[in-house]
């Protein structure tokens, strides 16, 4: 959130401000505190505190109020994907959508009730937060941020629950979780128990040097450094496909693509080797699996070519795994986001963001409806572009992207 102004510096809690990611180089950007005074660190000290956080609604009760789930802890949330573990527990996968942040699971105290909407009500607000933590031995541990445990002590400034979930990632820093290149889009993968979770991108990751800041530095299940075109991990959790445990302690994981071009060798790509020149991508940001059971990539951040944002579409096992196909390429200057799907696998649901947003000519932001590029989707002088819905289908109405 870029949208407070005034000096947080003398608030009593400046520090986590901070950590927050809220500096005063990006304080303000849109002008909001102009006409909203809450917005201000002076006139209302508490706002700040108010957002970052999971909210939950009712999409089948119009009069259900949306719920702030604080138990999910807070952070530049990217999407919560719900889960369900073998014992009936539900278990929300989040990233952290910034450099150098973290991959969290959330799980249920109390087993999901399909039969009993009213006992479901409260679920998110009861249960344990975790953070990953990738191995060099392949695995992965989930690492529980719990007030009063390890080194989440009252002297740490961890004297309830409520100092972790309001500083959940600096509870994460010291229980020393694996810092992220930018975690975003999560999905399960009901055929085969996998999950995968996509990093964005991260410039400012560092190469190994003696005396490095650790943190910056590539580790494991970030092997590049600089990584300006992101990657895809997959993550086993026990049980296999029949029954994949979700709630586990710890899962398997390796790294599924490494974005960027192949035949680059700077880029270090990896994609099957059939990868047309239409077919690799970067920056992938939100992920879907179809009813076929194909996982499906939307990408926020076109290369230095100039390529757009798309959506790409591959198999995860067999001959075809990793093999991406372009599907869908995105208005100029948007992105697409959150593809989802009909039972059938016969229409997808694309949403397409801020399109029109960058210039045509140097990428850079556009100021004025004449540089935008498009007026997508109404083309229609005086008309700027604006974020929309689409829906694809195929002629014959048989399964989109087959």
């Amino acid at each position: 959130m870029d949208v407070f102004a005034g000096d947080y510096k003398k608030l009593p809690n400046q520090e986590l401000v901070e950590r927050q990611g809220w500096d005063e180089d990006e304080n303000d950007i849109y002008s909001v505190s102009r006409i909203e005074p809450r917005f201000k660190f002076e006139e209302e000290p508490n706002e700040w505190m108010r957002f970052d956080w999971v909210v939950e609604i009712d999409p089948l009760d119009p009069s259900a109020k949306p719920v702030k789930r604080t138990s999910l802890g807070r952070m530049t949330h990217e999407g919560a994907q719900c889960s369900v573990a073998p014992d009936g527990r539900v278990v929300v996968f989040m990233g952290d959508d910034d450099d150098f942040e973290y991959i969290y699971r959330f799980v249920t105290r109390d087993p999901w009730n399909p039969n009993d909407r009213a006992a479901n009500k409260d679920l998110l607000d009861h249960g344990t937060l975790d953070v990953a933590k990738f191995e060099s031995d392949g695995t992965m541990r989930w690492i529980p941020l719990i007030a009063g445990e390890g080194p989440l002590s009252a002297e740490a400034g961890f004297k309830s629950q409520a100092d972790v979930v309001l500083a959940t990632r600096a509870a994460a820093d010291l229980v020393g979780a694996t810092p992220m290149d930018g975690p975003e889009g999560f999905i399960p993968h009901l055929g085969t128990g996998k999950l995968y979770v996509a990093m964005t991108e991260n410039e400012d990751r560092l190469p190994k040097v003696d005396g490095g800041d650790e943190k910056e530095m590539v580790n494991i299940a970030n092997p590049r450094g600089p990584n300006p075109h992101g990657h895809l991990l997959e993550l086993a959790a026990p049980g296999g496909p029949e029954k994949p445990d979700y709630a586990a302690e710890s899962f398997k994981w390796d790294v599924f693509i490494l974005c960027g071009d192949p035949a680059k060798a700077e880029d270090q790509a990896m994609f099957h080797p059939a990868t047309t020149s239409s077919g690799w991508f970067t920056d992938p940001d939100n992920l879907a699996v179809d009813p076929a059971g194909r996982l499906w990539v939307t990408t926020d951040g076109p290369p230095p070519e100039g390529i757009a944002d798309s959506v790409y579409v591959m198999d995860t096992e067999g001959p075809g795994r990793a093999l991406p196909k372009l599907f869908y390429i995105a208005p100029v200057g948007s992105e697409t986001c959150s593809p989802t799907f009909t039972a059938d696998g016969s229409s997808v649901f694309l949403s397409v963001q801020h399109p029109g947003e960058l210039r045509m000519a140097d990428n850079e932001d556009a100021t004025s409806m004449e540089d935008a590029g498009t007026s997508w989707p109404d083309f229609k002088p005086g008309m700027p572009a604006r974020p929309s819905l689409v829906v694809l289908t195929r002629s014959d109405n048989g399964v989109v992207g087959s």
